[in-house]
C-alpha cells in the first residue's frame, strides 16, 4: 500500500474512533498543578472541535477557564480489544475556549446535542451554570496497536509512525543513547 493510501487508512480508523464515540475522557490542569480527569458528552462542530457543555460545579469546567490546556482521550471499549494493553486510542492536546451564548455557532451546536443526547440539554440550556465549552486538537497520538503508534500533526494533517527512535526523542531525561 503506498503511503498515501495507508495514510488515508490510518485516518479513517481515528475518525471511525471518534464516530463510534459519545463521550470523551478530559484531562485537565487545576489551579494547584495538580492533574484532574474526568469524562463529557461531545459532538463535533464544523471545525473539528469537541463541543461539550458542562456546569461549573464539576472541577473540569474551571479547570478549562482557567487554564484552557488539556488533553482528551477515545478509547476503545474494554469489551472490544483483543488485548487490555494494547486498546486502540486517540488522544489529543487540545486548547480549550469558550462559545458564548450570543456566537453564530452556539444555537446550532447545541441542537446537535440535542440531537444526540435528547431533550435533557434543553434543560441543562436554562441553568446558569452550564457553559459551551469547543476543544480545538492541536496535535495528538493514535495507537492501533502494539508497534502501531501515530503522532498527528492536526494542522497539516500529517501521521508519522512513532518508532523506538522517535520515542526516545520526546522523552525527557534520555539521551538517546
Amino acid at each position: 500500500m503506498d503511503l498515501t493510501k495507508q495514510q488515508a487508512a490510518i485516518q479513517a480508523g481515528y475518525e471511525a474512533l471518534i464516530d463510534s464515540m459519545a463521550t470523551l475522557s478530559l484531562a485537565t490542569v487545576a489551579a494547584n498543578g495538580q492533574a484532574d480527569i474526568s469524562y463529557a458528552p461531545f459532538v463535533r462542530d464544523d471545525q473539528g472541535r469537541f463541543c461539550i457543555f458542562v456546569s461549573t460545579l464539576a472541577a473540569h469546567t474551571g479547570n478549562l477557564l482557567r487554564e484552557p490546556s488539556a488533553s482528551v482521550m477515545l478509547i476503545q471499549p474494554e469489551s472490544e480489544a483483543s488485548n487490555l494493553f494494547a486498546r486502540e486510542r486517540l488522544t489529543l492536546r487540545c486548547r480549550a475556549e469558550e462559545i458564548k451564548p450570543d456566537e453564530p455557532c452556539y444555537d446550532a451546536i447545541l441542537q446537535r446535542m440535542q440531537a444526540r443526547f435528547g431533550p435533557l440539554i434543553q434543560q441543562l440550556r436554562s441553568l446558569a451554570d452550564f457553559h459551551l465549552l469547543a476543544l480545538a486538537p492541536q496535535s495528538g497520538t493514535y495507537v492501533v496497536g502494539f508497534g502501531r503508534a501515530y503522532e498527528l500533526d492536526v494542522a497539516s494533517g500529517v501521521l508519522r509512525h512513532i518508532d523506538a527512535d522517535r520515542l526516545r526523542g520526546r522523552s525527557p531525561g534520555r539521551s538517546g543513547k
